[in-house]
């Protein structure tokens, strides 16, 4: 099974019965996990040791190994019903400073986002205009390849103003997404991306709408290219190409240790209205990107 999301490898999960109750996530490390019927049932092995993001979690790793990957998983059912129609969606406490959940439900509290196009267990791909369902959603979620609709899960997200693609089949279809949201009248669009290729085809199809590359552990070089040519902003994840190619083309570099990188102005001004709007003590230095701290993942794939 490969190791990172491609338009193949969603293709292949796509294909499985929607009557299974059955989603597949890629967690810690590009790590592949099969949830069915609200029970973790495979964890498979991490690809890398370590990651200063882990101590940070509501429920921590020390060592991401198959043990405690499991467990990560199950608190994260049981404490929010991720994977189940218990699933919420709606939150406002920031996970980290520069996430892309952070930035993004930023970007709409401040005006300078319309709609967010985001992956959700248990619905697919979504258009969201309101910041809590942006961080409810995307604050909790893991590299989702594919997913099942729960009818409750879709109501909670309608409630809060979101719109479903696929209620049918919870399909995963960034580009749809964007689609949709500029044929309803939403001029400024963000999206998160996975696939660089599918990226590549948003930024030729849309080349107004912001790309958020998530999800980057284990990109070969050329991918990490395509994805920094097409995005916006893009997350480092334990990717050494993405720090190497994305790093040295950055614009403006949030973090040192699993940094968010600005590749275009548009990018960079959104950090930076973050930043200016925030209360947080900040440092700012003119100096050649990356710049990375000794606390990288281990080691960087």
């Amino acid at each position: 099974m490969p190791h990172y999301l491609t338009t193949e490898n969603y293709r292949d999960w796509s294909c499985m019965k929607d009557s299974i109750d059955e989603h597949i996530i890629e967690a810690i490390g590009r790590c592949r996990v099969v949830i069915r019927d609200g029970e973790v049932i495979e964890v498979g092995e991490a690809r890398i040791r370590s990651c200063p993001l882990t101590k940070k979690f509501a429920y921590p790793l020390s060592v991401p190994d198959k043990e405690s990957v499991r467990a990560n998983i199950e608190y994260r059912i049981k404490a929010w019903g991720m994977c189940t129609p218990r699933r919420e969606v709606s939150d406002t406490k920031p996970f980290v400073g520069f996430g892309a959940s952070e930035l993004l439900s930023f970007g709409l509290s401040a005006g300078l986002l319309d709609a967010v196009v985001l992956a959700c267990d248990g619905a697919g791909t979504v258009i969201v205009t309101k910041p809590a369902l942006v961080q409810g959603i995307g604050g909790r979620m893991s590299g989702l390849v594919r997913t099942v609709p729960y009818a409750d899960v879709i109501r909670r997200i309608e409630e809060n103003g979101g719109i479903v693609i696929d209620k049918v089949h919870a399909g995963l279809d960034q580009t749809g997404g964007v689609a949709k949201a500029s044929a309803m009248g939403y001029k400024n669009v963000a999206v998160t991306v996975a696939i660089p290729e599918e990226a590549q085809k948003i930024r030729a199809l849309y080349p107004d709408a912001m790309i958020f590359g998530v999800h980057v552990t284990g990109l070969s070089r050329n991918e990490a290219e395509v994805l920094a040519s097409s995005a916006d902003l893009v997350t480092s994840c334990a990717s050494g190409p993405i720090r190497e190619v994305a790093g040295k083309k950055a614009l403006l570099q949030a973090g040192v240790a699993v940094p968010i990188f600005a590749v275009t102005k548009k990018g960079k001004d959104l950090i930076i209205e973050k930043i200016r709007q925030g209360s947080e003590q900040v440092l700012l230095k003119t100096t050649r990107l990356p710049a990375l701290s000794e606390q990288q993942p281990e080691p960087l794939i």
